[in-house]
């Protein structure tokens, strides 16, 4: 049963990388093999012998001699665990996006739009590497990625050449987010678990992954889709907002915010992000001077009227698509995790791999077999392989394994476009083909990967 399993999450992986191909949107794959395979587990629940738990990260003890009815209710607890931590993640999708759908509802964006006043291909690719590696750190990479590519829409005119900034934000954005502890979820995972302090993960990680994101733009910047000047968005005709500077620094105030709020109560950041929008949705019902509340529900006879409220307007532009692809993948990784095969998958490298010299590895875990994980999460994705690692090392905290684990999970996912939420969400916002994204950015993922671990090697020999 576990093979069919993995034969229906290769398959479904198929088709969401063949989208363009099949003429099937992406979002099916994805939502047929997550229901599938959790289908064939509740079918096949006695056939199993190990099942993982996400709350330990460890696999169970005797998972296979428990009886049917309690193997049930694991599964149905498991279920809705990870249905708990999907909501999570979209629910502040939903409210990042909407706040940024406001902010442009008051073309809050046209006082980016036009401080930028060059046209520089190369000095525009600099411009955003750099603040995508700086706020991923502060407001999480994923949300960086959707500030950052709503920007880049309302700058850029030609969408060939905005995928290719999307391309190297991605890059830029898991770059920045692998050395905070609020910028990545796995990261955030290690801060959490105790395996990693913020003063070291900043010691440790921040030339790698510097490095990490000016290698690839460096190299991007003496390639041809880069060189010259570029098309600018036209400034369109309707009269400026008097609240478009207001909204702008109110919306990305409230975004900078939710971390913030998320250290003080530390309670979920989808919690902080709900806070956020109601604090801007406020903000925006008062600035249009609109009748109508966010919870107001849209009768028939009030349909027309709705429309003018900023809040309605903003959310029914959200890309339900990528929320429910979203969806899909989490859920459909989350069936192979709880079987174990993910915790297995960690666990054969590391007893397969053979040690390489003591130069080579950290505390009897080899170097390649941190790299290799960083290779998977691009792969699968990064946070089940993170949690099994969490099970499977006992190093004490701040010891070099975990923070080699924080660099090699927060940004492997960048050489592919669905082996991070930045690039989930950029596929999304930007239509970028799978296939485009591998001949023409992983090769750059890959060299600013490749060069951030050499450099966390010679860092880690100095502290």
């Amino acid at each position: 049963m576990e093979s069919v399993i993995i034969l229906v999450f290769i398959f479904g992986y198929l088709a969401i990388t063949l989208e363009h191909n099949i003429k099937i949107d992406k979002l099916i794959p994805a939502l047929v093999m997550m229901a599938i395979s959790w289908a064939l587990i509740s079918l096949g629940i006695d056939d199993f012998s190990q099942w993982f738990d996400t709350a330990k990260h460890t696999l169970m003890e005797n998972f296979g001699l428990l009886p049917h009815e309690e193997k049930m209710h694991i599964m149905e607890e498991t279920l809705l665990h990870h249905l708990g931590k999907t909501a999570e993640i979209l629910v502040f999708l939903l409210g990042a996006m909407t706040i940024v759908e406001i902010i442009d509802y008051f073309d809050g964006f046209s006082t980016i739009k036009n401080a930028v006043n060059f046209n520089s291909r190369r000095k525009l690719l600099w411009m955003f590497s750099i603040l995508a590696f700086i706020l991923s750190a502060i407001i999480d990479n994923l949300t960086a990625t959707i500030v950052l590519i709503s920007i880049l829409q309302k700058i850029v005119k030609e969408r060939d050449v905005r995928i290719w900034y999307a391309g190297l934000i991605i890059i830029a954005a898991n770059a920045g987010g692998a050395w905070s502890p609020i910028g990545d979820v796995t990261t955030t995972m290690l801060w959490i678990g105790d395996k990693v302090s913020t003063g070291k993960l900043f010691v440790y990680l921040f030339i790698p992954s510097l490095l990490c994101m000016v290698v690839p733009t460096f190299i991007a910047s003496l390639l041809k889709p880069f060189k010259g000047t570029l098309e600018l968005q036209a400034a369109d005709n309707k009269p400026k907002n008097k609240f478009s500077s207001t909204m702008l620094f109110l919306g990305l105030g409230a975004i900078v915010f939710v971390p913030i709020f998320k250290v003080i109560t530390h309670l979920p950041p989808y919690v902080g992000m709900m806070l956020s929008l109601g604090v801007v949705a406020i903000f925006a019902e008062i600035y249009s001077n609109s009748k109508f509340a966010i919870s107001q529900i849209q009768s028939e006879e009030h349909a027309e009227h709705a429309s003018h409220s900023p809040v309605h307007h903003s959310l029914s532009k959200i890309e339900l698509p990528s929320i429910l692809f979203f969806l899909g993948i989490l859920m459909a990784v989350a069936a192979l995790e709880s079987l174990g095969i993910l915790f297995g998958f960690a666990g054969s490298l590391q007893d397969n791999m053979p040690m390489m010299g003591t130069e080579l590895h950290v505390e009897g875990v080899s170097d390649l077999v941190v790299l290799l994980l960083g290779v998977g999460s691009a792969v699968i994705d990064n946070v089940p392989l993170v949690a099994a690692s969490l099970g499977m090392f006992s190093e004490p905290i701040d010891n070099e394994l975990w923070h080699f684990i924080a660099y090699s999970a927060g940004t492997g996912g960048s050489m592919l476009i669905i082996g991070s939420a930045a690039g989930v969400v950029a596929m999304g916002m930007e239509k970028i083909d799978f296939f485009w994204y591998l001949k023409k950015i992983s090769w750059l993922a890959f060299i600013g990967f490749i060069a951030g671990a050499a450099a966390f090697m010679v860092t880690r020999a100095v502290f």
